[in-house]
């Protein structure tokens, strides 16, 4: 029979942070789960150190090519009726999967759900700022500005994932913003308030610190959803915030010297403040649209 979670941890050089996350899932008081691990073309010895978890866990192997490309590979394995993803670096409290599964169970209209986190920095617990704080329910607007869903903390449905068209393999960082701005536009994301993640960071191969200017990717986020087709006031709303953060980036671009940079960035604004708006829907964002190489590169 097929389990009735799916756990998927992508992993690229992290060991003995990834063995330590595998360990906080096989300690869960529920025990309905699959574990799938990928291995994004680690180099340390990741791949050997998995092998000591046995059949514990299904390990997949890609060339490196980024968390989104293994996250998506791993769904396609899965056989679980909901996801459950943990980053590699992040820890589960031992009920987390039996108190997300009894949840969306008791609410079956709900199709995604996310719990509270403790969150850890170089080995000091500190407390989120008020603008990480977790909203409920109809989260889009809220979640216009950062990303306010955690993919340690999230669970959702299979169908949902593949009916919004996964991560979107193209982006570098922010692909969950990504993912879970889209689905929040239709979509309502509960939040248990239980603290059953160890978010740990500080670290020096973080994905969201290799990166510089994480808005220039926030920005083709927000203009592939425009160009979706939202409407009303969700559409106001991602204009404003695109707007406010295409004003930094293109001041930041004239004080270096980059004046065609600069302009680059308030075209964008400019294609959607400037036109009239037609359509209907977000057929095309439901459908899985995704920022091209081109696109995802432009503003790097």
């Amino acid at each position: 029979m097929s389990p009735t979670v799916s756990v998927i941890i992508p992993t690229f050089n992290r060991w003995p942070l990834v063995g330590a996350a595998i360990k906080s899932v096989l300690a869960q008081s529920y025990g309905d789960f699959e574990l799938i691990v990928v291995d994004d073309g680690s180099t340390d010895d990741t791949a050997e150190q998995l092998g000591q978890f046995g059949s514990k866990l299904l390990i997949l192997k890609q060339p490196n090519q980024g968390v989104s490309t293994a996250r998506n590979l791993a769904v396609r394995h899965a056989r679980g009726h909901y996801l459950a993803f943990l980053d590699s670096d992040d820890l589960w409290l031992p009920n987390k999967l039996a108190i997300q599964v009894a949840f969306m169970e008791q609410h079956p209209s709900v199709q995604i759900c996310q719990t509270e986190e403790t969150w850890i920095r170089n080995g000091v617990r500190v407390n989120p700022k008020a603008k990480h704080r977790k909203p409920s329910g109809d989260i889009f607007i809220a979640s216009l500005e950062l990303c306010l869903v955690s993919p340690s903390a999230a669970m959702l449905t299979r169908e949902l994932f593949e009916q919004v068209g996964g991560f979107d393999e193209s982006l570098p960082v922010c692909e969950d913003y990504d993912l879970w701005l889209r689905i929040a536009l239709d979509h309502s994301v509960a939040l248990i308030d239980d603290a059953l993640v160890i978010k740990r960071g500080g670290h020096a191969d973080q994905l969201s610190r290799s990166l510089w200017g994480m808005d220039r990717y926030r920005v083709l986020v927000l203009r592939k959803l425009l160009r979706s087709g939202i409407d009303g006031v969700r559409r106001e709303a991602a204009i404003d915030v695109l707007r406010r953060k295409i004003a930094v980036l293109a001041s930041g671009a004239r004080k270096r010297g980059k004046s065609s940079d600069a302009r680059t960035y308030e075209d964008i604004v400019a294609e959607f403040t400037q036109e009239q708006h037609v359509g209907e829907g977000n057929s095309r964002l439901l459908d899985g649209e995704r920022l091209s190489p081109a696109d995802a590169g432009a503003l790097a």
